[in-house]
């Protein structure tokens, strides 16, 4: 089957490896010190974090001192917002020519006497692939009059390396070309002995057809449904001659009909019925999941090819306590009728009012709506968690709505979840991908690697890209 596939262009693994991160630095530059450094990746931002220590740090009145972390790649870099440390003379210098900072907006500024002794330094970057091995350097310039550089320093506080990763394959659910669904029940009318008229108020008829009537006005009231089709079908038990038991089956599905019909005045073609004379397998199910006397033998006479009439005289005949036991407790529930409203919805197109109704009535949506929802989510928020959790609670066992609901789970580190979403996803290359991309996160690469071999001789293109990667890594870094 020809499947639509959207790959996240997002490295889960954030973060760094073991190596990446600096320990604790006393005197990292002259008057400066650095504590709990931390340079770590989640989702879209790199963030790092630090404690400056400047008790140590002098600055002659006429004169600044600028702090500024710098992440370098290569010919690739980028300087974060700088700490300016400004002398009493150079402060007032720069105010009077109406200079604020000497970095920019984002320079966190103090003058000398008022600098804290120590200053917490937490800055989130927006993620660029050139940051992957890059190393962060703090950079020291010190600055005199005429705003000349007088002496300039680097240190090295720690490198970022994104752990490995694959990006994982959401499958897109094929469109429904109509949303069709149903709903079904089973209501126990009660008749008077061999009449086939209804009295809603009998018995407990007021409470069974109130079963029936609830169902079609839950979608009948929605103005995005149209209902279909009401389907009766009628059912007697065995105890009387089977050619009456037909005729009772018919008459009390008709007036079945005749009672829904006056309540909804649908079409005349609505309204669809059925009968079953006797309730044959209903009994089986009965007698199978109780414990009476003669079980088995009861079974065999159930499942002979008898006819009707003499299969039930002979159960009487043979076994009349275990009989008189099924008509007081077996039978009245056979005497029954099945109900199913078929039903179809509206599709909807715009994104907030899928997010509307996915809140409301997220049974009225399909598979590809949800997806069209998630696309507008950043993945690994609890946003787009929430739709792929959302859509397989609606479609269970669906294996499309199973694998992405698996790789949410994977991209937020629930690795039992995902296994569990997959045991029920199948077994295409976009399942194995799933599953080598969840060895991967797990550390298991040679698994990962037979998976991501299978995806590839199943004709998954990407699977063998990031066998490509792996490999790379794996000489780069050897894990």
């Amino acid at each position: 089957m020809k499947r639509t596939i959207f790959i996240l262009a997002i490295l889960l693994g954030m973060g760094n490896i073991p190596d990446a991160v600096a320990q604790d630095t006393k005197n990292i530059l002259p008057g400066v010190s650095i504590e709990h450094f931390d340079m770590n990746r989640n989702g879209k931002y790199l963030t790092v974090e630090m404690d400056f220590d400047l008790t140590e740090l002098d600055v002659d009145a006429n004169r600044a001192v600028l702090l500024t972390p710098r992440l370098v790649n290569g010919t690739d870099s980028l300087d974060l917002p700088s700490i300016g440390i400004y002398g009493r003379r150079r402060y007032y210098y720069y105010i009077r020519n109406g200079i604020n900072t000497i970095s920019g907006e984002s320079e966190m500024a103090f003058r000398t006497s008022k600098k804290p002794g120590e200053l917490e330094y937490n800055k989130p970057i927006i993620y660029e692939d050139w940051m992957d091995g890059a190393t962060l350097k703090l950079h020291r310039s010190d600055w005199g009059c005429c705003q000349d550089i007088l002496a300039e320093y680097d240190s090295e506080l720690g490198r970022h390396q994104e752990a490995f990763f694959p990006e994982l394959v959401f499958v897109q659910p094929k469109a429904e070309i109509m949303k069709t669904r149903s709903l079904s029940g089973s209501a126990y009318i009660d008749f008077p002995v061999d009449q086939t008229v209804i009295y809603p108020d009998y018995r407990r008829n007021t409470v069974e057809l109130g079963k029936i009537q609830a169902t079609i006005d839950s979608v009948r009231n929605d103005k995005d449904v149209t209902i279909t089709s009401v389907w009766l079908k009628g059912f007697a038990s065995p105890e009387s001659p089977y050619k009456h038991n037909t005729e009772l089956a018919i008459g009390r599905t008709a007036a079945l009909k005749k009672h829904i019909g006056q309540l909804y005045h649908f079409a005349d073609n609505i309204i669809q019925t059925d009968y079953e004379p006797e309730d044959w397998a209903g009994l089986r199910r009965y007698v199978e999941q109780s414990n009476i006397n003669h079980r088995k033998e009861i079974l065999a006479l159930i499942d002979s090819d008898m006819e009707p009439d003499a299969k039930e005289a002979k159960i009487k005949r043979t076994y009349p306590e275990e009989y008189r036991f099924m008509l007081q407790h077996f039978y009245p529930a056979l005497r029954h009728t099945d109900y199913r409203i078929d039903y179809n919805i509206r599709m909807f197109s715009e994104v907030e009012e899928i997010k509307r109704i996915m809140a409301e009535r997220p049974q009225k949506l399909s598979q590809n709506e949800f997806y069209l929802v998630a696309e507008k989510y950043e993945p690994g928020t609890d946003e787009f968690t929430d739709v792929f959790e959302t859509a397989v609670r609606m479609f269970p066992n669906d294996e499309v709505a199973n694998l992405n609901a698996a790789n949410a789970a994977i991209r937020r580190d629930d690795f039992a979840t995902a296994r569990k979403y997959l045991d029920k996803a199948g077994d295409s290359a976009e399942v194995a991908y799933a599953r080598a991309a969840l060895a991967v996160r797990e550390g298991d690469y040679e698994t990962a690697r037979q998976y991501l071999n299978q995806a590839k001789e199943m004709g998954l293109e990407k699977a063998g890209l990031t066998l490509e990667e792996l490999e790379n890594r794996r000489k780069k870094i050897n894990f």
